[in-house]
């Protein structure tokens, strides 16, 4: 196996090549300490996350870790599935700092670091959630929008708020705020989405006044405001009567970001070229992407993509084309991304197809699987192994099943000694399908896998079991605990989040490779 130096690839992260930094261990474990450039490549998800992250199998990559064996494991796996080009840092994240370079904590780092240098380069105004209060309880002309996803809306959200995703805010503002003088407040649960919701209105120029929530969520309740949980206001997908507006709007913020267009044909000679990596991908809402897309293309809305870009760009260097169906949300999603230091970012208008559905293909394998009506009967004997992410097995599983995390599943079979039978399950199935083999390997019993997984148990009507402590926070290496993710110490962690993300704008300046703005093409 290729090994590098720190030195090396230090080297190559400005020598303006294609290359993937990934690291080979979980979420949770990732968040803790890594290269900025890195994206998260745990062994459980390897497929699937190879699948949409490294499309091109020729791409140069380099895997890291802390120092341990998991990078040498995931780069032989890279090998054996065609990737050409793989590298191991030699000695990790710690040979990493050692040789002075800088590590970074958190997730989705690149995004968050780049939206506190937008709040510093333009100046983003904000207001603390005291005076937001006073503000609604005075009935100020001004309306509420969050920008986080529906999901996290209606898990908490500040009382009078609207939902309203990142990518829709600039498309819909004309028809939300019509009036000039109805101020306009944009939150999410940190700072990030807050932050660049406010500043795209702000960059599409809009005639209102525009202020970011300081500190979102989090800041609210920190300051000992309730949060409204469980609203049923949704996000409604449609075409706004303000919509050339909104295009005019984005296409200059565009123009002023570099942004480049492509046709449908140059679209399509992108896709065929073999010699660079290629996302092509739909900013609209999830909704109107599974009604009809471009065949290839994967769906990233905006907001969400600007937010957590390394979810669905691991190759710094790639090309990177964007689409939707007027215009709008691709020109601002590309306008931020062009900041964010992405050259090679294009918006191509009509290009959108009719392939309905996710857009993801199931690459797991065939198993022996039993149904929801088997396993209901609890035959004595079964053990079941759930493979869920750790915040969605705690939100409900089935009842005695144990939870795990592919590739570390060795001591959770341990626990299952006596079984004569083990269930696989995760989500929707294929998770589990993945690990049958491996788990297979470390047993005798009988090893089958829950068709259609635990969504088809729900689907059933068959009870769940939810425990917010099952597992415990500090197993959780599977996915980086969110502060109010936590079963203890919320308030400090909340509070240590904060104070880690406005710090990133001091330490991006400790890291050379970093370069936010408008960059050129190679």
């Amino acid at each position: 196996m290729k090994q590098v130096d720190a030195k090396t690839l230090h080297g190559w992260l400005s020598d303006g090549q294609e290359l993937a930094v990934i690291d080979a261990r979980e979420d949770g474990e990732f968040g803790a300490d890594h290269l900025f450039w890195a994206v998260p490549f745990g062994m459980a998800h390897r497929e699937t996350r190879a699948g949409t992250l490294l499309p091109r199998k020729t791409v140069r990559i380099c895997v890291t870790d802390d120092g341990g064996s998991l990078a040498q494991g995931l780069a032989q796996w890279l090998e054996l599935a065609g990737y050409g080009d793989v590298s191991v840092l030699e000695g990790g994240t710690k040979a990493w700092k050692a040789a002075g370079y800088v590590n970074f904590s958190g997730m989705n780092v690149p995004s968050k670091a780049f939206g506190e240098w937008v709040e510093h380069h333009y100046g983003t105004e904000s207001v603390d959630p005291p005076e937001l209060k006073q503000w609604i309880d005075s009935g100020r002309k001004m309306i509420v929008l969050d920008s986080r996803t529906q999901e996290e809306f209606t898990r908490m959200s500040i009382p009078t708020g609207i939902p309203m995703p990142g990518a829709e805010l600039a498309y819909r503002i004309g028809d939300l705020a019509p009036d000039p003088d109805t101020l306009v407040v944009v939150n999410c649960a940190g700072r990030t989405r807050s932050i660049l919701g406010a500043e795209s209105l702000r960059r599409a120029g809009i005639p209102n006044k525009v202020v970011a929530l300081r500190n979102g969520t989090m800041g609210w309740e920190l300051a000992g405001l309730e949060c409204d949980h469980g609203r049923p206001e949704r996000f409604v997908p449609g075409t706004p009567l303000t919509a050339a507006q909104a295009l005019e709007r984005a296409t200059a913020f565009a123009a002023t970001s570099g942004v480049r267009y492509v046709s449908p044909e140059q679209l399509a000679a992108f896709e065929a070229d073999p010699s660079r990596t290629l996302y092509v991908l739909d900013v609209r809402d999830p909704s109107e992407y599974r009604a009809g897309h471009r065949k290839g293309s994967l769906s990233a809305p905006g907001g969400q993509l600007v937010q957590g870009t390394d979810n669905w760009v691991a190759v710094k260097g790639a090309r990177i084309v964007l689409l939707d169906d007027t215009g709008v949300r691709a020109r601002m999603s590309a306008a931020w991304l062009r900041q964010m230091g992405h050259a090679d970012v294009f918006v191509a208008d009509n290009a959108l197809g009719s392939e309905a559905g996710n857009g993801l293909r199931d690459l797991s394998p065939k198993a022996p699987a039993i149904d929801v009506a088997t396993l209901a009967r609890r035959e004595p004997g079964t053990g079941i192994i759930d493979l869920a992410r750790s915040i969605d097995f705690r939100a409900g599983h089935i009842e005695h099943a144990i939870w795990g995390v592919r590739g570390r599943l060795a001591g959770v079979v341990g626990k299952l000694h006596s079984a004569r039978r083990i269930v696989l399950t995760s989500p929707d199935g294929s998770l589990a399908r993945f690990a049958h083999a491996e788990v297979k390997g470390l047993t005798k019993a009988d090893v089958v896998v829950l068709d259609g997984g635990t969504a088809a148990w729900r689907a059933a009507d068959h009870p769940v079991v939810a425990d917010r402590t099952d597992p415990p926070d500090e197993a959780c290496i599977d996915f980086y605990l969110r502060a109010y993710d936590r079963n203890s110490g919320v308030e400090e962690a909340m509070n240590a989040y904060l104070t880690w993300e406005i710090d990133l704008v001091n330490e991006i300046r400790r890291d050379s490779t970093i370069a936010f703005g408008v960059g050129t093409s190679h």
